[in-house]
């Protein structure tokens, strides 16, 4: 049982997000395996992909997300008292990704330290767990990443959409510093077998439409209709939302659904431009949202991630965000600064050095 939880001291004092700069086309992939590329277009509502290069992973690509978080937070590294790093792209199946980022950063010694793996939420739960940590005054600074460099099967229909990026928060509890208050966070999970990769295995497996319900809806709308009657709110009450990303059908069929509107998702919908980053989809969604919002508006966040299991967070806008994000690269302009490649060129980046 979750108890309802009015967050006083948590907020994000630092964000930042990494997409790569390469991009593969939908038609790139149909046209290599034959497919019909008018078709998967339609189905999935996807231009273009990102694409990370032989000489990147989930670790370069937390360094680059987390060195932005840092510099808009305008906190010492060393104030930083935990780090949680959610992917399943970790580059070691057994040592931590969370302690090199650490050694890089400057963070030091004297810090909580886990990698996390939940799929596609495993960033949305550091978060939860940092801002627990906070709230019970373990901590005045958490480091949160979510990032993948997503594996898809050749010629399976992850291949299309499975893409790669980075999203890093600081969360901390000096409120002069908050660039967005934590509020109230709510999870929903089970024993959904939709998504899976055994160890040793090098790309995943999916039920297909078994992915989608009971999967994804069953989950994300099970736990925004508990969120929303727990808090009292309804999708009237939010200035933006954002919805796990697999595809651009998924997040909108639940908008509609709840009723709410284009206005709401727009901002944080980055699916069409980037594909599905995994660990890093909502919470690049967050990024893009928090880097066009105002003082006293209200996002709603409800992640997903396969086996099963779904988390809900709403945040509310304070003073110091257009400080902060006057720092840093933006998630616009990653989309608005790439270069496609072809599919050759594409399996060529797969390689890990």
């Amino acid at each position: 049982m979750i108890n309802l939880k009015q967050f006083t001291s948590v907020g994000i004092v630092g964000f930042g997000g990494y997409v790569p700069f390469w991009r593969l086309g939908m038609e790139e992939v149909g046209s290599h395996w034959g497919a019909d590329v008018n078709r998967v277009k339609k189905s999935l509502g996807i231009e273009h992909k990102a694409v990370a290069s032989h000489d990147e992973d989930a670790l370069t690509m937390a360094v680059e997300a987390s060195t932005i978080a840092l510099q808009r937070s305008g906190i010492s590294p060393k104030k930083i008292g935990a780090i949680f790093i959610g992917s399943e792209s970790h580059p070691y199946a057994v040592k931590p990704t969370g302690t090199i980022l650490g050694d890089i950063l400057g963070i030091g010694n004297n810090y909580f330290c886990a990698d996390l793996q939940f799929a596609c939420k495993a960033g949305t739960a550091g978060i939860q767990i940092v801002a627990g940590m906070i709230e019970a005054g373990m901590i005045d600074y958490g480091l949160v990443v979510g990032v993948d460099k997503a594996q898809a099967k050749p010629a399976d229909a992850l291949e299309y959409t499975a893409s790669a990026g980075a999203a890093a928060f600081i969360l901390g509890n000096k409120k002069e510093r908050w660039g967005a208050q934590l509020m109230h966070t709510f999870s929903h999970a089970s024993d959904t077998p939709d998504f899976w990769r055994r160890s040793g295995e090098a790309f995943p497996s999916h039920g297909g439409r078994f992915t989608g319900t009971p999967g994804y809806f069953g989950h994300i709308e099970h736990c925004l209709e508990t969120f929303l009657e727990q808090t009292n709110k309804t999708p009237a009450d939010f200035d933006y939302v954002i919805f796990h990303m697999p595809n651009t059908k998924f997040p909108l069929k639940v908008a509609k659904k709840y009723g709410f509107t284009k206005e709401q998702l727009q901002p944080g919908f980055l699916v069409p431009h980037i594909g599905n980053p995994y660990a890093a989809s909502s919470p690049l969604g967050l990024i893009s949202v928090l880097e066009q919002a105002t003082r006293d508006q209200n996002i709603l966040v409800v992640s997903y991630g396969s086996g099963a299991g779904s988390d809900a967070f709403w945040f509310k806008t304070e003073k110091p965000l257009k400080t902060i994000t006057n720092n840093g690269k933006k998630i616009a302009d990653y989309i608005n600064s790439f270069e496609k490649i072809n599919y050759l060129d594409y399996l060529t980046k797969q390689e890990t050095i």
